[in-house]
């Protein structure tokens, strides 16, 4: 369920064909920006949100008067978590760290989207680089509730309705926590499947650039702007075959990791999970149980000492100038790294 529908296909098929004017559009999105994200603080402050998205959707519509000529993404808003730099805006990795020690060029995924028509609706929260420190942002089903991070603006702004596509990223589960916190879908394609750089990095081994959608099928649009190499499920019988008809791809087999690493789940959460699982058998998907990890905490322990360690070396600067600029749980890990 989400608090206000932002279907991406159904957003872009609308106004590439001026079924829906762009205008009306971004009028519409920042209507429900001021209404709700005060309670929310999904998106990072910035005074002439409007004014700016006007005036770039009307370049954009000046750009592309035909409607048969216009780009996949056309028109639609993005929110693009803090770690990423883009152009026109401030780049501060939810930190007070000072702007100048992480400035950059714009993110080469920010830029595909905007190649392909989307707009930036805005920065959204981040915690920390990317790390535990949290930032504002609350759940918008509950605003008691965590949204989930690291990236719980981008999160949070898609399951408000702000915008229906979001930019994220994942050291750990920073994609697919809080799309699950949120009700949202979160992709995390990977490693380097969608260009990683122009990113405030936590760990170049393994930050994954992710994304948030309300659907599956916005997803698959998005992920074929992004994702280099993108194919479509295979819906044809291979050409090798004179005649054949046309068929459906199978249902997934999909591999269920048992022991020790599903063992770290809290109780309701792994309900949740098995329940997930039994509508998908339901559905035609067959499950294949496999006992696997079963070292996870060793496997845990070096991830750990490898991204800080990476994070230390990242931002050795901001460490050493500014480290008591930094939120204690950020600093702890910073301090960590550099013993490992």
């Amino acid at each position: 369920m989400h608090i206000n529908q932002a279907s991406l296909t159904a957003i872009v098929d609308s106004l590439r064909i001026d079924r829906r004017d762009i205008i009306d559009y971004v009028n519409e999105a920042c209507d429900l920006v001021e209404a709700l994200d005060p309670g929310i603080e999904a998106l990072l402050p910035e005074p002439g949100r409007r004014a700016r998205l006007i005036s770039e959707a009307e370049a954009l519509r000046r750009r592309y008067p035909d409607p048969g000529a216009r780009p996949p993404l056309y028109g639609a808003l993005v929110a693009v978590k803090d770690i990423f730099h883009v152009s026109g805006f401030t780049t501060r990795a939810g930190s007070k760290v000072p702007a100048e020690l992480i400035m950059g060029t714009e993110a080469a995924c920010v830029s595909l989207l905007r190649d392909a028509g989307a707009l930036v609706l805005g920065k959204s929260v981040t915690t920390e680089f990317a790390y535990f420190a949290p930032g504002p942002t609350r759940n918008p089903h509950n605003r008691d509730h965590t949204p989930g991070g690291s990236s719980s603006g981008s999160a949070a702004a898609v399951a408000a309705g702000f915008a229906p596509l979001a930019l994220g990223t994942q050291t750990v589960g920073s994609v697919i926590r809080p799309a699950a916190f949120c009700g949202v879908v979160g992709f995390k394609p990977t490693l380097h499947r969608i260009p990683s750089r122009g990113l405030v990095h936590f760990s170049r081994s393994v930050d994954h650039v992710g994304l948030f959608t309300q659907d599956v099928t916005g997803m698959r649009l998005a992920a074929g702007v992004l994702c280099q190499a993108w194919r479509s499920d295979p819906e044809v019988v291979p050409a090798a075959v004179p005649g054949a008809a046309l068929k459906a791809p199978a249902l997934p087999v999909l591999g269920v990791p048992e022991g020790p690493y599903l063992e770290q789940t809290e109780p309701e959460a792994l309900a949740c999970f098995e329940g997930q699982l039994d509508g998908l058998e339901a559905a035609g998907c067959t499950i294949k149980r496999i006992p696997m990890f079963a070292d996870i905490e060793r496997i845990n322990r070096l991830h750990s000492n490898m991204v800080y360690a990476e994070f230390a070396r990242e931002h050795r600067q901001i460490r050493a100038q500014y480290g008591h600029l930094l939120k204690p749980r950020t600093a702890e890990m910073a301090e960590a790294g550099m013993k490992v």
